[in-house]
């Protein structure tokens, strides 16, 4: 997965177990495991479990705000999650307990819901489970697969991989668009949204989105975009009235997906320089120069950060192999502190490489896309991981992962499939 910077494997040795993800929904199934929010009979929000299938979490948090008849500003959650799958998340509505109950959208299911004081905020969990079927594997895919445990658990965790769904499963642009928004090229990353044809997206939004990239015509593409590409008419709406207000057809889109966009793109970069440590295999030895952070429960706390030297090396790599803290890689924004050494020097090379500067993550506008970057663990743990034989070729992984880390990168060190389309 060159293309969005997964370039290398920890577990190279073992082989893969190929195979395909995400056959079925049902071969997915995600459940947060929230912080604890106390429930307070006359608070103000309904926390609900919001079950669903095949819906992705913006597009979901749209159809729920019109059912309520609510602003989606008014619908909180904790995490956003990929449509190919069967998901519960913690949602949390600014609206009565009765009409939260009563909405009725196919393939959601309110599970319970109860009142809280306060909303969540994006970031407001200790993780997510998971039970995943990898089918179609090769005959040897049980043996494959203790052989990646092991790898894993000698090294302290999984490569720790922004995954497809951070660059779009279907249309992988995210970082692109991302790109051209951090050059403050807008005109750039509103057509690369808006077009980029993919097949996996279905024969009619393929043929308008090839149409559009022919014509650049904002009048006729609004007539041909399927209604489910509700983000993109609200750009081709905004630019039918208000022609070359790039920057303004941007801000008609979610903060939270205009935002992922430069995210994306600094997840891109951070992919590129652990896929150059794992390459020089510096990726689970302390060394001087390296940025570590704490870890709480095996959760990194990123205010604990602190700069590997001679003296305090000794202290950190005993810190290391207890599990309470990590190795680290830049994610670059405009105040990233970045590591000395040789890992300094990949970290920067990635950073020349790109043409960036800090600067370039300052936004005028929209002011939502101002990041300020930070680090992140080279390494992630994974909890409760078990494999079991499955017929017809397959094979059945259940684990827990911390927040922010991928089912999809730690599936990727299994399966060694490379190519978009095994990942659903």
């Amino acid at each position: 997965m060159s293309g969005i910077g997964l370039d290398a494997y920890l577990s190279e040795e073992c082989g893969g177990t190929g195979g395909r993800l995400k056959a079925f929904p049902e071969d997915f199934i995600v459940e947060e495991v929230p912080l604890d929010i106390l429930e307070d009979e006359n608070g103000r929000y309904t926390l609900a479990f919001v079950r669903s299938r095949n819906w992705e979490t913006n597009r979901l948090v749209r159809q729920l705000s019109r059912s309520l008849g609510i602003s989606r500003k008014r619908i909180y959650f904790a995490g956003t999650k990929d449509k190919r799958a069967i998901t519960t998340q913690v949602m949390v509505f600014d609206a009565p307990m009765e009409d939260v109950l009563s909405i009725r959208i196919k393939d959601v299911v309110i599970d319970r819901a109860h009142r809280v004081s306060s909303p969540v905020f994006l970031g407001d969990l200790i993780g997510n489970r998971f039970d995943v079927v990898l089918r179609e594997v090769g005959e040897d895919a049980m043996d494959i697969a203790e052989c990646v445990r092991s790898a894993i658990e000698d090294a302290g965790g999984f490569p720790n991989y922004f995954g497809v769904q951070r660059f779009g499963s279907v249309r992988p642009i995210t970082h692109t668009v991302g790109r051209h928004l951090v050059r403050k090229d807008f005109r750039a990353a509103v057509i690369e949204y808006l077009g980029y044809p993919s097949v996996i997206e279905g024969e009619e939004a393929y043929e308008a989105r090839k149409r559009f990239m022919e014509t650049l015509d904002f009048e006729e593409a609004l007539r041909n975009y399927p209604k489910q590409l509700t983000f993109e008419r609200a750009i081709l709406n905004h630019l039918v009235v208000n022609r070359d207000d790039w920057v303004g057809a941007i801000e008609v889109l979610p903060q939270n997906l205009s935002r992922m966009f430069v995210h994306a793109y600094q997840s891109y970069l951070f992919n590129l320089i652990l896929s150059e440590r794992i390459r020089r295999g510096l990726i689970t030895e302390v060394l001087e120069g390296d940025i570590v952070v704490g870890l709480d429960n095996g959760m990194p706390v990123y205010r604990e950060m602190i700069k590997v030297k001679e003296r305090n090396r000794p202290r950190i790599e005993k810190r290391v192999k207890e599990g309470k803290a990590a190795i680290t890689g830049a994610v670059f924004g405009s105040d990233t502190m970045l590591a000395d050494g040789i890992q300094g020097e990949i970290e920067r090379k990635v950073i020349e490489a790109e043409g960036l500067k800090a600067g370039d993550f300052i936004f005028e506008r929209p002011e939502n896309l101002n990041s300020a970057g930070t680090r992140r663990a080279l390494l992630s743990k994974v909890m409760d991981l078990r494999i079991e034989e499955m017929p017809q070729n397959s094979i059945r992984l259940s684990f827990m992962l911390p927040k922010g880390c991928y089912a999809t990168s730690l599936l990727r060190e299994f399966m060694k499939v490379d190519e978009l389309t095994a990942y659903g």
